[in-house]
């Protein structure tokens, strides 16, 4: 939360805070075998996730830390693993970015 208020131009935005930025969270499917191995997974992919949140921030990479490896990104993102995700809607799943 520190890097969001540096970065940000607003620096004192009081709406910034560890609960508004805990409001909306990613949720990444992953295999059931990645699942059973977590930590593997996500030693391997770390990189890549801890880009994606970043950019949910600030898409000029100018803003991003420049330590993104595993140790950072565990200390800044919280990881739970479900192994259950329910479609309430039934509908065709579709890329709306394509």
């Amino acid at each position: 939360m520190k890097w969001i208020k540096e970065a940000d131009p607003v620096k004192d935005n009081p709406e910034v805070s560890l609960t508004s930025v805990n409001e909306e969270r990613t949720v990444y499917l992953i295999s059931d075998d990645d699942a059973e191995n977590i930590d593997r997974w996500i030693r391997e992919n770390h990189g890549v996730l801890f880009e994606s949140e970043l950019e949910g921030w600030y898409t000029d990479e100018s803003l991003w830390p420049k330590n993104r490896d595993l140790k950072t990104f565990k200390e800044w993102v919280e990881v739970e693993c479900h192994s259950v995700v329910i479609d309430t809607v039934g509908g065709q799943i579709f890329d709306d970015e394509i």
